[in-house]
């Protein structure tokens, strides 16, 4: 998949007065990609946000259309980086891609390392409340890489799936069974996503936690 834009963003301040860099602005030429992200780009709440677990985020450029079926002709859907994504491109998104699956940017290696779960600032950066529960339902969240091997990319640049590498267990499977508050406990996959060592530990330990209140 040819990668349309890299994106990186700075803090800035949201309706309400919250800053937040989810706002990500196309980056002219090279950028180096390190361990902790695109050169340049900011994660004012470190509390929840990058990190070498969450260094890169995707969030699919088709979902724009979903969107817009939902809140009409907003302005920020011709924005490929209105959801805070790093890297925008067409036709992928998490039914197809495995946690863990491994993918040539350039010069770097990215991994996929956990679903993206949503929070209140996309309500805020959007002005529309019912966004979190939308992604809830749908399974439209996105997801994030660590990165494996440091580099330098430009739009323009291919994101090439590593064949072979990954579990047997895509985002969107992942993102349901952990995020999704009326997904049934499935204790099977509970169990294989606590022991998927490629699956970030936050998220490992969600499996473990609703494995542990799983009915016996």
């Amino acid at each position: 998949m040819k990668v349309a834009a890299l994106m990186t963003g700075r803090s800035a301040l949201l309706p309400g007065g919250k800053r937040s860099a989810i706002g990500k602005h196309p980056v002219p030429g090279r950028v180096r990609i390190g361990r902790l992200g695109l050169e340049g780009d900011v994660q004012v709440d470190r509390r929840h946000h990058g990190g070498p677990e969450m260094a890169v985020h995707l969030y699919p450029l088709a979902h724009h259309a979903f969107w817009r079926e939902r809140l009409g002709d907003h302005p920020l859907l011709d924005d490929p980086g209105a959801f805070g994504g790093n890297i925008a491109v067409e036709g992928l998104d998490e039914t197809q891609v495995r946690i863990g699956e491994r993918f040539r940017l350039g010069s770097a290696v990215l991994e996929v390392s956990q679903p993206r779960m949503p929070c209140a600032t996309i309500e805020r950066r959007f002005e529309r409340a019912g966004m979190v529960a939308a992604i809830l339902e749908s399974g439209r969240c996105g997801w994030y890489f660590r990165v494996v091997e440091e580099g330098e990319a430009q739009a323009g640049d291919m994101l090439a799936a590593i064949v072979g590498s990954g579990a047997p267990h895509s985002i969107r499977t992942a993102f349901t069974a952990l995020a999704e508050p009326r997904a049934p406990a499935d204790p099977a996959l509970l169990e294989q996503l606590a022991q998927a060592h490629s699956l970030s530990a936050e998220w490992r330990e969600k499996a473990a936690a609703k494995l542990r209140r799983a009915p016996s």
